[in-house]
């Protein structure tokens, strides 16, 4: 089985904005922005085959490790409940999710090199920490899907566009429980801290000090360098970040909530960025992008930084 990224000498590459894909590029309806519900439609898989298909191609062409994710974003009870589904049937959800991503593994031609990466979303908006949950109810809340990502055999878990600390050591600490490894990705507003205010540096020593086993590593997602480049000072904690799936856009979460039209930035300014960063984040080892952003993005973010 290939290492994960942060026990690994290579590059890794994931995938780019998925839903907003899906969503301005293709016209698919995206309820709540839940990819999973277009796993049981036929255009919507092969739509999803086509996508990935993309960055495996690449990841191949270029020798680089994958991190595969399931579309399991929204997958968690309250997001599928108001989809109308039960737990039974979210139970299924998560494991066909699961099968998918691995039937891609083996389709792609480079199964060693792929990782099966099972995406556990927020509870609530992934821009608004409006209503927070204790280390114990984001535990209880998110060891449903956990588990069923683990018994699915997934590889690892991540932790995607995290809002606070809570809900982080939570997903953590259900990760432990269910014995599969654990990343935590943050988003951060345009001041480069996170929506509750607290700065990046707190909330992974915090979420490091806090978990019953801390995190293998942690990725920043769903934000433009911009917005975070000037808070990457000095400091230990640095070496903690392995990962970054930028946003194209520059605006802020407010106004690409409030978006009708897609904002897919520069993709060759964007991988200039991402080349600027390895410098800063010395760990840096997962590429690929967040919302807005496709394969013409990572495919320019994989020339940049092997230029660099």
């Amino acid at each position: 089985m290939t290492q994960l990224p942060h026990m690994s000498d290579r590059p890794f590459l994931t995938d780019a904005g998925l839903e907003t894909w899906l969503l301005f590029q293709r016209g698919f309806d995206l309820p709540f922005f839940a990819s999973f519900a277009l796993l049981r439609d036929t255009a919507g898989r092969a739509a999803m085959t086509e996508y990935f298909s993309g960055f495996l191609d690449l990841a191949a062409s270029r020798n680089t490790g994958f991190v595969l994710d399931t579309c399991t974003w929204r997958a968690n009870p309250d997001w599928a409940a108001r989809l109308g589904h039960d737990v039974t049937a979210l139970a299924e959800i998560n494991a066909d999710a699961v099968r998918y991503a691995m039937e891609l593994r083996v389709q792609s031609g480079i199964g060693d090199a792929v990782l099966v990466n099972g995406v556990v979303g927020p509870r609530g908006d992934g821009y608004d920490p409006a209503e927070l949950m204790s280390v114990i109810e984001a535990r209880a809340y998110h060891q449903f899907q956990v588990d069923a990502l683990a018994r699915g055999g997934v590889d690892l878990v991540s932790a995607i566009t995290m809002t606070n600390t809570a809900e982080a050591i939570g997903i953590a600490d259900a990760a432990a429980q269910a014995a599969v490894p654990c990343v935590v990705s943050f988003t951060v507003e345009t001041d480069g801290c996170l929506p509750t205010g607290q700065p990046l540096a707190d909330a992974i020593a915090e979420t490091d000090d806090e978990s019953a086993c801390a995190p293998a590593y942690y990725m920043i997602n769903c934000a433009h360098p911009d917005h975070f480049r000037n808070r990457l000072t000095e400091g230990r904690w640095r070496d903690r970040i392995y990962g970054l799936r930028a946003n194209a856009s520059r605006m802020s979460h407010a106004e690409l909530d409030a978006c009708e039209t897609l904002d897919d930035g520069d993709p060759q300014e964007l991988g200039a960025l991402y080349a600027d960063l390895k410098a800063h984040l010395p760990r840096l080892a997962v590429f690929g992008g967040c919302c807005g952003t496709d394969l013409r993005h990572v495919s320019s973010i994989c020339e940049a930084v092997h230029a660099s």
